[in-house]
């Protein structure tokens, strides 16, 4: 398994050239404009699956996945009703806040993907990554009827309005097909989830592993890996340019991580 990830690895040695990677491919002709198809999700060691909060928690246990959002559901205040309205609401409610879910968290925005590998300076001795999925080929695998919604929304990834045309995770996981993915765009819940320019992947079945899809489809991926040797300057690159946990996680919290990490030495 691992060694059919690493013929996808592209390890970069400066600042200039992972710019370039996390844009490769993204220029359109047919509109004459930048248009990357591609959803971004970076990590502080490369070794790290792409596994969901559920099964790191929960392992091999499926039918845990309900009593979490069931329950998580029946004791969550929130001032606005309609964040828990739908299963699919709460779902992405409950990932915002720590729950264990089958979700995956990605961006549309490699920078903050890139923020996320060396976030961690705890993890600046081990080599970084960041992954590229092709989310618009991936939901173009989707089966009916899941696939009709986005020709007739002429658009590339699902929004939860869409996906909530499905009543249960039980009829989603039916309707998706057997070891199946797709990427759908989150709600705008706070200034975090807009900030961070989120997107979701989910599975069909919640104990999956995203690498073990992904390699099936090696076309649909790519890794950029950033050697440690260079985390540093990556990192201080990325807070000049603002992209710090101060604007990421606002608030008090999002401010002082940044304040520690940016008085660090190196």
């Amino acid at each position: 398994m691992a060694e059919a990830i690493r013929q996808n690895d592209t390890i970069i040695n400066s600042w200039e050239q992972l710019c370039e990677e996390v844009y490769f491919d993204a220029w359109k002709p047919e509109f004459k404009r930048y248009r990357s198809d591609y959803a971004f999700r970076g990590l502080s060691d490369m070794n790290y699956e792409l596994k969901n909060s559920f099964l790191r928690n929960s392992g091999d246990r499926p039918e845990l996945e309900y009593h979490l959002l069931r329950n998580f559901r029946k004791y969550s205040i929130t001032k606005d009703p309609e964040l828990t309205s739908t299963f699919w609401r709460s779902l992405v409610l409950a990932q915002h806040h720590g729950l264990p879910t089958r979700l995956l968290d990605w961006t549309y925005s490699p920078f903050i993907a890139m923020h996320f590998a060396t976030a961690n300076t705890e993890k600046f001795d081990i080599d970084g990554v960041i992954w590229k999925v092709d989310f618009v080929k991936v939901n173009q695998l989707v089966a009916e009827p899941l696939n009709i919604l986005l020709k007739e929304e002429k658009c590339n990834a699902f929004t939860v309005e869409m996906l909530e045309k499905t009543e249960s995770l039980y009829e989603f996981d039916q309707k998706l097909g057997s070891d199946q993915v797709c990427f759908f765009e989150p709600p705008s819940l706070d200034e975090r989830i807009v900030n961070q320019f989120a997107l979701f992947s989910v599975m069909s079945n919640p104990t999956s592993i995203l690498d073990h899809w992904l390699v099936k489809h090696p076309d649909m991926f790519r890794r950029i890996i950033i050697p440690k040797e260079i985390k540093w300057q990556v990192r201080d690159k990325l807070d000049q340019a603002n992209i710090t946990e101060r604007v990421l996680f606002p608030g008090l919290d999002g401010l002082a991580r940044w304040l520690k990490r940016h008085y660090q030495p190196a």
